[in-house]
């Protein structure tokens, strides 16, 4: 099938890919000229495991090209265009839509036929109806909408996009979602076809309870640092229950990313101009914020000179196998040590180019860890979880303490190497009243 994929983000470039590995011929467009130029010699602007073998395989195939929209939206319109631009959050905590009217104004202005317009980006639930009657109607012609929203997880995308627990398409018309079919037809995964509204809707109610299952598990670890029981067990327990299951009951300094933060403040915000209190999420929410916190608060009790101490952070992905720092822990973390005093020194395997100010960045863990007082594993890369402990003592200073942010790390293995350790929900771990 001819297919535009209009966007050259996480969800753009990824749809644009392994669409073109499916056989698909593919024309990804984004409005960077150099990003465009780079992607078009195989150079691929994000870290994602396989995508640049992919990248490779479809411009040797003459199936996928990139392009910059300057040359008229008329040319780039397909019989399928997918709309996976940026949904930003706003001030306000509602997502900028502003990306998405821009693209499909342009796209209703330029039509000259019927086509199928897939909605990738997540957009706020109602969006799907206004666009149609703002734009789509105007244009005359029949412009199929589908919205589709994506599940694909930063440092597993490839893999989520071919193995996908379902795939979800929301139309006013089921025989719109005809083409649909045909595009996904390689893909072996359950099809959920309902109306837009539900489909927008599945989509940040399904981050919304992740996130909730995230927030839940970190609220236990805390009862257990209160209570002395040891969250590991807690959880393990907690997820033998079928009906609960292990994923996402791991404790930790709270979730990150592009998805989860901006789409339950969104979410909590759709809820809140509709006249409905959505109490359950605010709470998440406000438990996410204040596990950030965790880190700074123990370390300021355990160093009350920290003003003349140095702390590492280890980790600024807000996870690993990605170089996405959106919303991730460490950016809340480092300017509350840098307000407490603290030199901080900074070190990432993936996301070295990231700008930080006041902080001092490490080539490896070993020079960020060199003189340091405290380390927080902010990011749980295996590198970091399989470090030589009787070398990290060797490198810190007194009185050497590692704040395990991710609960990603043997402690019998760091204790034994004459450093104080600390967790989140660990028996034993910073347990000072």
């Amino acid at each position: 099938m001819q297919v535009t994929v209009i966007g050259a983000g996480y969800v753009g470039l990824v749809a644009a890919v392994c669409l073109a590995r499916s056989g698909h011929t593919v024309t990804c467009v984004d409005i960077d000229p150099e990003k465009v130029a780079a992607l078009n010699v195989g150079a691929s602007p994000i870290y994602e495991p396989g995508i640049e073998e992919l990248l490779t395989e479809g411009l040797a195939s003459g199936r996928l090209r990139f392009t910059t929209p300057e040359s008229g939206w008329e040319s780039l319109i397909a019989e399928i265009t997918i709309v996976a631009v940026g949904t930003p959050m706003a001030g306000s905590g509602s997502a900028d839509l502003s990306q998405v009217r821009d693209v499909v104004d342009a796209l209703s202005d330029a039509a000259t036929g019927p086509f199928t317009l897939v909605m990738k980006s997540t957009v706020a639930v109602g969006t799907g109806a206004a666009l149609i009657e703002r734009f789509l109607a105007r244009s005359g012609l029949t412009i199929r909408y589908v919205s589709n929203p994506e599940f694909l997880r930063e440092g597993r995308a490839i893999e989520d996009w071919y193995a996908t627990d379902r795939i979800v398409l929301g139309s006013a018309d089921p025989d719109h979602l005809a083409p649909l079919r045909a595009l996904y037809a390689d893909i072996e995964a359950p099809v959920l076809e309902t109306d837009i509204a539900s489909a927008e809707t599945i989509k940040y109610a399904s981050n919304a309870f992740l996130s909730t299952k995230i927030s839940f598990i970190n609220e236990i670890a805390n009862l257990c640092d209160a209570v002395g029981a040891n969250i590991d067990d807690v959880a393990r327990g907690i997820g033998m229950d079928v009906r609960i299951s292990p994923h996402f009951l791991h404790a930790g300094i709270g979730y990150g990313g592009s998805c989860f933060p901006k789409d339950t403040r969104a979410l909590e915000f759709i809820a809140s101009i509709n006249g409905y209190q959505f109490s359950l999420l605010k709470a998440v929410i406000d438990v996410n914020n204040r596990q950030r916190l965790l880190p700074v608060i123990h370390l300021a009790r355990a160093l009350p000179d920290m003003d003349r101490r140095t702390v590492a952070v280890l980790g600024l992905a807000f996870k690993p196998g990605t170089d996405d720092v959106r919303e991730a822990p460490a950016f809340d973390i480092i300017p509350l040590l840098l307000e407490a005093g603290a030199s901080v020194t900074a070190y990432d395997p993936i996301a070295r180019e990231v700008p930080l100010t006041g902080v001092k960045r490490a080539a490896t863990v070993w020079k960020a860890l060199a003189g340091a007082s405290a380390a927080i594993v902010t990011t749980e890369w295996p590198e970091l979880c399989a470090l030589d402990w009787t070398r990290v003592r060797a490198e810190m200073a007194d009185p050497a303490i590692v704040y395990d942010g991710r609960n990603c790390l043997d402690r019998t293995a760091v204790e034994a190497a004459g450093l104080t350790y600390m967790g989140v929900g660990r028996p034993g771990a910073h347990r000072q009243r």
